[in-house]
């Protein structure tokens, strides 16, 4: 039963590290990523609508990272500061796809109750890279 959990180990961490997502390092590739996951190309605006709308909770997107994700926002409940969500604004931004996808993981339970899906996640992605100076 080991050899057989062993393998069962390694076959899970082999999936994961050899998902595309796994070796995402710049915003871009993440994108690329959530595009290939949902099937369909990412639209920006429709990501820009998603992250300013309420699905059905107290709070959007823009509650805590503001309209315009471009400055510092401020966390709706706890008040705590939040850089800039845009890429261009700061360049530390989804540069890292495990901190990504904690991210995604816990503003979308947040804001919609349940995890985004690969679509939503483009979509506002999309959006944001899209955002200039």
């Amino acid at each position: 039963m080991d050899h057989l959990t062993s393998w069962v180990r390694i076959g899970l961490w082999a999936a994961v590290m050899l998902s595309p997502l796994a070796h995402a390092a710049t915003p871009a590739e993440q994108l690329a990523a959530y595009t290939a996951q949902a099937g369909a190309a990412a639209q920006p605006q429709r990501g820009q609508q998603f992250f300013t709308s309420r699905h059905g909770k107290d709070w959007s997107c823009a509650s805590c990272h503001t309209d315009t994700a471009s400055t510092e926002g401020k966390h709706a409940s706890t008040g705590k500061p939040i850089a800039p969500l845009a890429p261009v604004f700061n360049p530390e931004r989804f540069t890292d796809a495990a901190k990504t996808e904690k991210w995604f993981r816990r503003n979308c339970n947040d804001v919609l109750g349940r995890v985004c899906t690969p679509g939503e996640k483009a979509d506002v992605l999309s959006w944001l890279l899209t955002l200039k100076r």
